[in-house]
């Protein structure tokens, strides 16, 4: 056995050296690949950039502890990265690709009502919407809200009326 297989490890039955030495690389690896990924990948949070991050997880993983060869599982890694990076150019470009890609925001409630088309597609109830305007805004009354939307990321956005609507 070679000193690069008792540090490295070379099969699935890993020792506690092997396994350190692997996820340690693994760190700075997933670090860079992050890194040229961009920031957008922890900051926005919408399934097309969760997707990334919990399949480079997986794959990683499986290169750590054997399960894989290591090599093949940061190259899996790299080109998940190409292709995040590739659609995100073309979703910046095109609002018809940033749509497939990323989805588009709903429409949940305008005008004093519920679009329940909608609320259907997003599967929320008025409850969920309740729920969320008091933990958002503090307010239990529909009556200050112009509109409600579902974002791209998933969370509830809530326009407010203006001054001059509210009175009315």
């Amino acid at each position: 056995m070679t000193t690069w297989e008792i540090i490295w490890g070379n099969t699935e039955k890993l020792n506690i050296l092997q396994m350190s030495m692997r996820a340690f690389c693994a760190f700075f690896i997933m670090l860079l690949l992050i890194r040229i990924a961009g920031m957008r990948v922890f900051g926005l949070k919408s399934a097309f950039d969760s997707i990334i991050v919990i399949t480079m997880g997986s794959v990683l993983a499986r290169g750590i502890v054997g399960a894989s060869p290591f090599l093949s599982t940061v190259a899996a890694c790299g080109i998940m990265v190409l292709i995040h990076r590739i659609l995100s150019y073309f979703s910046m470009r095109s609002t018809f690709v940033g749509n497939i890609v990323k989805g588009k925001q709903l429409l949940l409630y305008k005008d004093g009502k519920l679009v329940e088309e909608n609320l259907k597609r997003a599967s929320l109830t008025k409850h969920d919407i309740a729920e969320n305007l008091r933990l958002t805004l503090n307010k239990n009354d529909w009556s200050d809200i112009l509109e409600i939307y579902i974002e791209r990321s998933g969370s509830i956005s809530f326009i407010l009326k203006s001054k001059e609507e509210a009175k009315r």
